[in-house]
């Protein structure tokens, strides 16, 4: 998932399709502020091109990141030079130091296979937390509100490149299976093709909130924005 050419229109196709990114970042922080307000120090775990990131380093005194992808992070530390990037996966990173804010966008969470890696990946956030810190994830889709066969389309053209890409998403059990289908065009040098397959998992709601508690989380559900699934906050008690 997320090899290098979708890294390259990754940021560009999201943008141009109308996700606000700082409109998102500013949501989050307002939420964690609420129970944290003198919060400084913030990880983007699953940071990806550093999309929420560069905002959030408008938002607090000091931001770090950490992606699994290479190519994504790559992306993320030339967009954001000066800002530690770490390589990592959310089950089991040991940064050895603490965050008041930890954040995970964009669904990333649903990449956990199971229930176990769920508590395994809050269970991490929470041990890199100081005292009263807040963890704030943006979802996927719950179980109970996952639309099967959703289709989504878009086609941008910025800088003279055009892009299009088209998604299909079906469950499969308790996942969710989207191949997003990607063209890039530019003068000179033609259209190709290449195709991003993701199998994202269809926690419900209910489910979540007894990880974040596992965790050592105090755990509040917060509906609708920024990105219509809502967000999770969890304070370390």
């Amino acid at each position: 998932m997320y090899g290098r050419n979708l890294a390259q229109v990754y940021d560009l196709v999201h943008r141009e399709r109308g996700k606000d990114y700082r409109v998102e970042a500013e949501a989050v922080a307002a939420a964690a502020r609420r129970d944290r307000p003198d919060a400084s120090r913030l990880l983007d775990v699953a940071c990806g091109t550093g999309g929420h990131l560069r905002h959030f380093a408008e938002l607090f005194d000091h931001v770090e990141g950490l992606e699994l992808s290479e190519p994504m992070a790559d992306v993320a530390r030339a967009a954001l030079p000066g800002t530690t990037i770490h390589p990592g996966d959310m089950r089991d990173f040991r940064l050895g130091t603490g965050f008041s804010v930890i954040t995970c966008m964009f669904g990333s969470i649903g990449y956990m296979e199971s229930e176990t890696e769920l508590r395994l990946a809050l269970g991490t956030f929470a041990r890199h937390l100081e005292p009263g810190g807040v963890v704030v994830v943006d979802p996927w889709w719950f179980d109970e509100t996952f639309l099967d066969g959703h289709v989504s389309a878009d086609v941008v053209t910025v800088d003279g490149v055009t892009v299009s890409r088209v998604s299909h998403s079906a469950r499969r059990g308790r996942a969710s299976h989207m191949d997003v289908h990607v063209v890039v065009a530019e003068p000179g040098a033609g259209a190709s093709h290449f195709v991003d397959r993701h199998v994202i998992s269809l926690f419900s709601r209910e489910e979540y909130e007894v990880a974040f508690r596992a965790a050592g989380l105090r755990v509040e559900y917060l509906p609708g924005q920024p990105s219509g699934r809502g967000l999770f906050v969890g304070v370390r008690t």
